[in-house]
């Protein structure tokens, strides 16, 4: 019998697996193609994947009832008004920055997007494939959901819609902003229209709310429905296009070269080229506020207090807190190197020359102008863009008709992601990255193990990490199979197996760098896809991933100021 239970358990992960790589497929042949209609054939076949795979990130997708977690997690991530337009177009930087458009950026997603008429958006792909799968499965929810309200509110094949629906429509019309008695009306037959409660809907409905538009949750449940009534009724077909601009474009590193180059002219400007360089992947702040933060602020000694001044200077209200800071940093050898090409992936360049480490946590000593490090640190990317920003990173710069290699001594990577043996602000070593979907894995010698991390007051597992396709798609199966496998899994992010290739391909095979680069990962927690409550449309981390990322911060400084 457990043997039976073992091959069910298998078969629905290998279903799982199967339904990620039918989107995958699907997606990238639409690309190609260069349009579809969500209702159509092809996005029919991407509707039935997401529901066969039910990540865990959209809940009750499922169900009849609608997934509110999951929906404010995706509308986060598209621009405000998307609701509202029956055309998407993908396209490349095409020159709208230079127009009257105004880019809409959505809350939790670095991208522009162009509203260009009352049913056309436009949203800007400089990120490479990962972005455009990351748009096209949160669509694909928005249109799950959509159909669920259509069939909830239809009444008859003649259009005719629920007193709910009506009501809805009335609220959401409305030009003066509703009183209180008036919202919970509405609320009460939007609830009913969801399928949800009273007191459920009351909880999402701040959470939904801008500045601009408080009554967002009504609007945007109104709109994804009235757009699929009309789809059903009136055969008025939403699309999805990608401009052929984006389709050329799309592979060649365009944007990843032009990043890099601006990093290599910065450093050449400066005089740093041909010093040791250390590269960090991480945010933008906990470098700098690691190096500065004691001479600026003055905290005391004891660690505690440390951490209390990570923990203000993140609350990001506290702008004379870190402006202090970074007027520091500024006037001690930090480079701020703001992304104008697309990316959006900020650079911060420190030369440690400048800095005087009697004044940091750090000890340091001295060294000839010639031998001091300089350390890169780059801004977060996105799925496959790592590997685009870090292979053209890591290629040689032209000087004066010569090839300038970059003396590259260190590359450390970290992040936030997913854990699948602990709980959210853990801490995660790999000893490896294996890349989901296909049987491409990235062993590696990491300078950073369990031992260095043991004594900072978090948790820290060590093992091999999974670089998924997508966040969005993973479900409790497959990660359940990755978890109690022999490839022991401890957690799931998107970029390690890209870096990865990127620098084994610099190291070992075209020789851009040094073949014995040291090379960091470490990634802290920030959801378990595993536990109910602690996915990532549960909520981020709050002052929790305080601790762990300057814990991993200190560590990795300690190893590149002690080399």
């Amino acid at each position: 019998m457990s043997t039976i239970k073992k091959r069910q358990g298998r078969t629905r992960a290998q279903e799982s697996s199967n339904a990620i790589e039918r989107m995958y497929i699907t997606m990238r042949h639409l690309f190609n193609r260069g349009f579809y209609k969500p209702m159509g054939v092809s996005g029919e076949t991407l509707i039935e994947a997401l529901l066969l795979l039910r990540p865990e990130i959209y809940g009750s997708i499922g169900e009849e009832k609608a997934e509110l977690e999951g929906l404010q997690y995706v509308i986060d991530r598209l621009p405000q008004g998307i609701e509202e337009c029956r055309f998407i177009n993908l396209t490349s930087d095409e020159g709208y920055a230079n127009s009257h458009f105004k880019p809409i950026i959505p809350p939790k997603r670095r991208r522009n997007c162009y509203r260009i008429d009352s049913e056309q958006m436009n949203i800007e792909i400089t990120r490479g494939r990962s972005e455009i799968y990351d748009i096209l499965t949160h669509l694909t929810f928005l249109f799950v959901e959509s159909h669920k309200i259509r069939k909830r509110v239809l009444i008859n094949d003649e259009g005719k819609t629920i007193r709910d629906w009506e009501k809805l429509k009335i609220a959401v019309n409305t030009i003066k902003k509703l009183t209180q008695k008036e919202r919970e009306v509405a609320i009460t037959h939007t609830a009913n229209i969801l399928g949800r409660t009273f007191n459920e809907l009351t909880e999402a409905y701040s959470k939904f709310a801008t500045e601009d538009q408080p009554e967002r949750l009504l609007h945007i449940i109104y709109w994804i429905g009235k757009l699929a009534i009309e789809e059903a009724m009136d055969n008025n077909k939403r699309a999805v296009t990608f401009s052929p601009v984006l389709r050329e474009r799309l592979g060649h590193h365009i944007h990843g070269e032009i990043w890099s180059d601006e990093i290599k002219a910065v450093l050449h400007k400066n005089d740093l080229l041909e010093r040791p360089v250390h590269i960090i992947s991480a945010n933008m702040h906990s470098v700098m506020n690691s190096l500065f933060a004691k001479t600026a602020i003055t905290p005391a000694k004891n660690a505690k207090r440390v951490f209390e001044v990570y923990e203000a200077l993140s609350n990001t209200e506290n702008k004379l807190l870190r402006n202090k800071v970074e007027k520091l940093a500024y006037s001690n050898g930090m480079i701020y190197v703001r992304d104008t090409s697309g990316t959006n992936i900020d650079v911060q360049i420190f030369d440690t020359q400048k800095i005087d480490f009697t004044k940091t946590y750090f000890n340091h000593k001295e060294q000839p102008k010639k031998e001091a490090p300089v350390i890169i640190v780059m801004d977060y990317a996105f799925g496959e863009q790592a590997y685009e920003t870090m292979d053209e990173l890591l290629k040689p710069v032209k000087v004066n008709g010569s090839n300038v290699h970059l003396d590259v001594k260190s590359i450390s990577i970290m992040g936030k992601a997913g854990i699948l043996q602990g709980g959210k602000g853990d801490v995660m070593i790999p000893s490896a990255h294996i890349f989901e979907g296909t049987a491409d894995n990235y062993p590696f010698k990491n300078e950073l193990n369990k031992n260095d991390l043991v004594d900072c007051g978090v948790d820290v597992y060590e093992g091999t990490m999974v670089t998924v396709l997508g966040t969005s798609l993973q479900n409790k199966e497959i990660l359940k199979f990755f978890k109690k496998s022999t490839w022991n899994v401890i957690g799931l992010e998107m970029e390690g197996a890209h870096y990865q290739k990127a620098i084994q391909a610099a190291s070992k095979v075209r020789g851009s760098i040094n073949e014995d680069v040291k090379v960091r990962y470490a990634y802290y927690a920030s959801d378990n896809p595993l536990e109910t409550g602690s996915t990532l449309a549960s909520g981020g981390l709050g002052t929790a991933g305080v601790k762990p990322t300057y814990v991993i911060t200190k560590k990795i400084l300690e190893q590149i100021f002690n080399s």
